[in-house]
């Protein structure tokens, strides 16, 4: 007799979305779910994105975020985000001992939290559209939640800093339901992160650190803070907080890894 062979699984279909909104192109992609669930949904998550923008903008003199900043409103007076984006980025300055913060000099800017954390919303509200799997990447920061396919896991390239087009890793999803990668250095934007004792451009010697664990929102406080305080004291912190791995690369071109990053790659 012949064994019955089972069909392979369909591919889930695709959706790809590319949102031009806080400075930066936040790139979507959804597999799978119910395809006007899945538009209402997206629908939902771009909204979102420009609102946030019209609440944070340190550039908008009318967003909620300057006018407190000048003291024309208090934080109960703003949306209810504003109270949470603070209370998350006093939890960055609380687990990074002080080498992340909303303030500089005195001056509130919550956004060191806000790209993170806005695109970490976007795919939750896309992956409750009961959807198969979806990425997020706001500017080269990932969120990923589900699968993008029967036995296929995510995967995201790590760009080498050092050489224009390479790569320096690839992180799989693979065996984790959600997932997020952030990178922050200077190959980009050039010394755009600022060291919060001083107030001036961190300079370290780092030219590039990636963060994966598994919500942007911290990936992406744990990276800003980790290249502020440099390789030899960012690596050591890093190993100390749980679900967390990381790659560094210096600009002597040395890479150094947490203990268990290892996994992640492929």
């Amino acid at each position: 007799m012949a064994d019955t062979v089972a069909e392979p699984a369909p591919a889930p279909a695709v959706v790809r979305h590319a949102e031009d909104v806080m400075g930066t192109v936040f790139s979507f992609d959804v597999r799978g779910g119910e395809p006007a669930a899945v538009r209402a949904a997206l629908g939902e998550a771009i909204a979102s994105l420009h609102r946030v923008n019209e609440v944070f903008s340190t550039y908008r003199e009318d967003s909620q975020v300057s006018r407190l900043a000048r003291g024309e409103l208090t934080v109960e007076e703003c949306d209810p985000e504003v109270a949470e984006v603070l209370a998350l980025g006093a939890e960055a300055e609380r687990v990074s001992e002080g080498w992340f913060s909303v303030r500089y000099q005195g001056r509130l800017d919550p956004t060191g939290v806000v790209k993170g954390w806005a695109a970490e919303r976007a795919a939750r509200l896309i992956s409750a559209a009961g959807v198969d799997g979806v990425s997020v990447n706001g500017g080269g920061d990932v969120q990923l939640l589900g699968v993008p396919g029967p036995e296929r896991p995510w995967r995201v390239g790590v760009s080498d800093p050092l050489r224009p087009g390479g790569l320096a890793a690839v992180v799989s999803a693979a065996g984790a339901d959600e997932l997020a990668v952030a990178t922050s250095g200077t190959t980009e934007r050039g010394a755009h992160i600022v060291d919060p004792r001083t107030g001036r451009s961190a300079v370290t010697d780092l030219v590039a650190v990636t963060v994966v664990t598994p919500r942007l929102t911290w990936a992406d406080c744990w990276a800003t803070a980790a290249f502020a305080m440099g390789s030899r004291e960012a690596l050591a912190w890093l190993e100390a907080l749980p679900d967390v791995e990381a790659l560094l690369i210096t600009a002597g071109d040395e890479v150094r890894c947490t203990g268990g990053l290892a996994r992640r790659l492929g």
